[in-house]
């Protein structure tokens, strides 16, 4: 009888053990390119899991070089079986990794192990991630291009209701007409660093419901139509610097002192630049400021957006771990339901629970631009999109000039095309 009850002992105390996870904890190296406030935050998370996982699951992060140096290394590690277990990624740089092979396909059945599924997310991430209803990431945030916007001048203007939010920008000639008129005794309407107008140039592109990539129908603007939108989108940001109302060169630093010194009533720039403001309101160095998303100046709401996300590199020759990968899409879906904090760094939170929390709409401004999550605009999916490609090459060698005078916009727009078109 006491050899029985203590068998019973060891197995219950083995059960225990697997249960807490101490029977076997999980070591997970992660790879991030999260810099600056960014990194803070995000270390934040890491040591706040680690502590809520001792002895089962230990996050060893590692942060590398934003851009191209983080990429070719976790393609040329994952291609040798040296890659992470886990690492962060661009939403649209994901059908280049897996063209590359440096991605690792996540089931339903490892999002079900964790407790979630593609009904957590905003739709337009969760298509974002996959590659021929393959899905090779999970969401974390959107990120997005977003209108920041003085509100003491505004309000001088009569231009903010009761909420403190602005009224009457939509449309183009009201938005147009609302620069003209900050544009007087040496001040702006609009600040917005030249080499980054591309990104605006592809949300009013997206508001004329254009498509800018169909591989079937011949590739990149695929249609005379396609490329006429882009014109008028060029042209848009053209006529603002035509008319004096943003400054026609003006680098990031200097388009960011032109806002934040009270030079410019608006502000067009992604969320990130949240934390900047912030900060300055904390020392009381900066006016009353808000953000809201982008007015819609074309037939229908749209922003261009990217999302930071967690993908499994694929890890060649590498055998497989049941257990790890388990641990991996543990630590995905903490992450994603532990986003709050994460949205401190104006991020908009890709889990539905945490952006329509209560706690999350008490964030402001984030909870005020959180609407562009459901209208993003993502770069098209094609091997040639995200950050440091090609893409974002033509968007700088064609576009940017193109609202500046060096190029004219419809040539500009052709050009794009047909350079693009020669690297498919």
């Amino acid at each position: 009888m006491m050899h029985t009850l203590r068998k019973l002992a060891l197995a219950s105390s083995a059960f225990v053990a697997l249960a807490t996870g101490a029977y076997a904890q999980q070591t997970v190296v992660w790879w991030d390119f999260l810099a600056g406030g960014d990194g803070v935050r995000m270390k934040a998370l890491i040591d706040q899991f680690n502590e809520e996982h001792q002895g089962e699951i230990q996050i060893e992060g590692t942060t590398l070089e934003w851009g191209t140096p983080f990429y070719t290394k976790l393609q040329t590690s994952s291609a040798i079986g040296e890659g992470p277990d886990i690492a962060t990624y661009h939403l649209s740089r994901i059908p280049l990794a897996v063209d590359s092979g440096t991605l690792s396909e996540i089931t339903d059945e490892d999002m079900a192990g964790a407790g979630i599924s593609d009904d957590d997310f905003t739709q337009a991430a969760v298509a974002a991630a996959k590659v021929d209803d393959v899905r090779y990431a999970v969401p974390f945030d959107q990120h997005g291009l977003i209108l920041f916007y003085n509100k003491e001048m505004l309000g001088e203007a009569g231009m903010l209701d009761d909420n403190g939010l602005p009224t009457g920008l939509d449309g183009m000639e009201n938005f147009e007409a609302a620069l003209a008129q900050f544009t007087a005794d040496g001040k702006y309407g609009l600040s917005m660093p030249t080499g980054d107008r591309y990104r605006a140039v592809y949300s009013f592109f997206g508001q004329q419901g254009g498509t800018m990539f169909d591989e079937a129908a011949g590739g990149f603007f695929p249609t005379d139509e396609d490329l006429a939108k882009l014109t008028t989108a060029t042209e848009t940001m053209k006529r603002w610097v035509d008319n004096g109302w943003t400054p026609a060169q003006i680098e990031s630093p200097a388009a960011l002192a032109l806002f934040t010194s009270g030079q410019a009533a608006f502000f067009i720039m992604g969320n990130w630049e949240v934390p900047t403001f912030t900060d300055l309101a904390a020392k009381g160095e900066i006016f009353e400021w808000g953000a809201v998303e982008l007015p819609v100046l074309f037939d229908t709401k749209a922003a261009w957006s990217d999302s930071h996300a967690f993908v499994i590199p694929a890890n060649a020759g590498k055998e497989a771990d049941p257990e790890k990968r388990a641990a991996v899409m543990q630590v995905i879906a903490w992450m994603d339901q532990n986003s709050l904090d994460w949205a401190g760094a104006g991020h908009i939170p890709a889990f539905n629970a945490v952006r329509e929390s209560e706690e999350f709409k008490t964030m402001k401004p984030q909870s005020d631009y959180a609407g562009f999550a459901d209208t993003a605009v993502f770069d098209p999916r094609t091997i040639l999109a995200g950050p440091a490609t090609p893409l974002g090459d033509a968007w700088s060698n064609y576009i940017n000039p193109a609202t500046t005078g060096e190029i004219e916009p419809a040539d500009a727009a052709m050009q794009m095309r047909d350079d693009l078109n020669s690297q498919l």
